[in-house]
């Protein structure tokens, strides 16, 4: 490996992400790209959190610290917050000094907090990434003290630059949308429940479907979540509505690829992936995500005009099947959506992650 290639040999980073996928993969991408250009990668997280199983697997040192959410959890956990909190901002400066690491990197999740005060005490850069279109409480409290502070969506975060969320190449490098949209018939619609699967959107969508000119009717691929498997086959099979039907899909670039619409939650990374990806949307927010960041989420993508929001307590199979028949009758509708999507994609988001920590290590010197 030349030196060029290698900018970050030497260097080593803390990484800090937890909780859910939301923090962890997007934190992970940046991870294997530092790798691949020199840099050592450790892991702040915790023991609860997802990260406690993926990043083993992805072979980087993991650290635990001790922390858990406050936030709905009543007067009692308020009381105990102050103590938990010294604890566990103690016990990241203990990570920080044996790690010795050249910049701390958070994106979001229960350790980022503690660890990146523990960062700044120890006099180390911190660079924060917030994926939601309305910031976290960590991210807005760390954003005060942070070296850097960076943003996939407008999420009011001061001195924020606006980078993406990484996303996966193989979404990034699909072909433009006018190469794929409408030109397979019937249309192909491509519904995610999320990891755990929607049950408002696993039982809807087939009830729209049926309800729709047998002409117009999409081929259907829906991912429904393990928990939720069997439920969503059962409403397909008594909607007489022929779709393939699967708790999780590997593949998400060929998935979307072979997409004419999809119909999903709005998490952050699922709205970059769209947009990535190049094709039009119907978004249905999780109605309980904390500050409704879901709604904002999707929206961003809305006003592009790359997707259509509706909330979950608005929207019925009536309603829905208008929406596809509208969709599915005139397919060059279709294609302005995918395409102002991608008009707004952030495809180099982890280059512009690299770049940032770069600089500030510039500065740092």
């Amino acid at each position: 490996m030349s030196v060029n290639s290698a900018p970050f040999s030497g260097k080593k980073f803390l990484i800090m992400a937890g909780g859910t996928g939301g923090h962890v993969f997007p934190a992970l991408a940046v991870a294997r790209a530092l790798q691949e250009q020199g840099a050592a990668v450790e892991w702040l997280g915790t023991e609860r959190g997802i990260e406690s199983q993926l990043i083993p697997e992805a072979d980087i040192p993991l650290h635990f610290i001790t922390v858990e959410g406050v936030r709905g959890k009543g007067k009692l956990a308020l009381l105990k917050a102050p103590l938990q909190i010294v604890r566990a901002v103690t016990q990241a400066r203990a990570v920080v000094k044996r790690v010795r690491p050249d910049a701390v990197l958070g994106f979001g999740g229960f350790a980022t907090g503690p660890g990146g005060v523990a960062a700044r005490l120890s006099g180390v850069p911190l660079i924060i990434h917030e994926q939601n279109a309305v910031a976290g409480t960590t991210n807005r409290l760390l954003a005060r003290i942070a070296s850097r502070v960076l943003e996939a969506f407008p999420s009011g975060l001061p001195r924020a630059q606006q980078v993406g969320n990484p996303v996966r190449n193989e979404i990034a490098q699909l072909p433009e949308p006018q190469e794929r949209i409408g030109k397979k018939q019937p249309l192909r619609l491509l519904v995610l429940g999320g990891s755990l699967g929607a049950v408002a959107i696993n039982e809807l969508v087939p009830q729209a479907v049926l309800l729709l000119e047998p002409a117009l009717r999409p081929r259907i691929v829906h991912q429904a979540g393990k928990r939720h498997l069997d439920v969503a086959r059962e409403a397909y099979r008594l909607a007489q509505v022929d779709a393939e039907v699967v708790p999780f899909i590997a593949d998400m670039a060929a998935a979307y690829s072979n997409a004419d619409l999809i119909i999903c939650r709005a998490g952050a990374l699922t709205v970059s992936e769209i947009a990535a990806a190049g094709v039009g949307a119907i978004m249905v927010p999780f109605p309980f995500a904390i500050d409704d960041h879901q709604t904002k989420n999707g929206e961003w993508l809305e006003q592009a005009g790359g997707a259509i929001v509706i909330q979950q307590d608005a929207l019925d199979a009536e309603m829905l099947a208008g929406l596809l028949q509208e969709l599915f009758s005139e397919p060059q509708k279709l294609l302005t959506m995918a395409k102002a999507a991608r008009r707004v994609a952030k495809t180099d988001a982890t280059a512009q992650v690299l770049a940032a920590c770069g600089e500030e290590l510039a500065l740092a010197r």
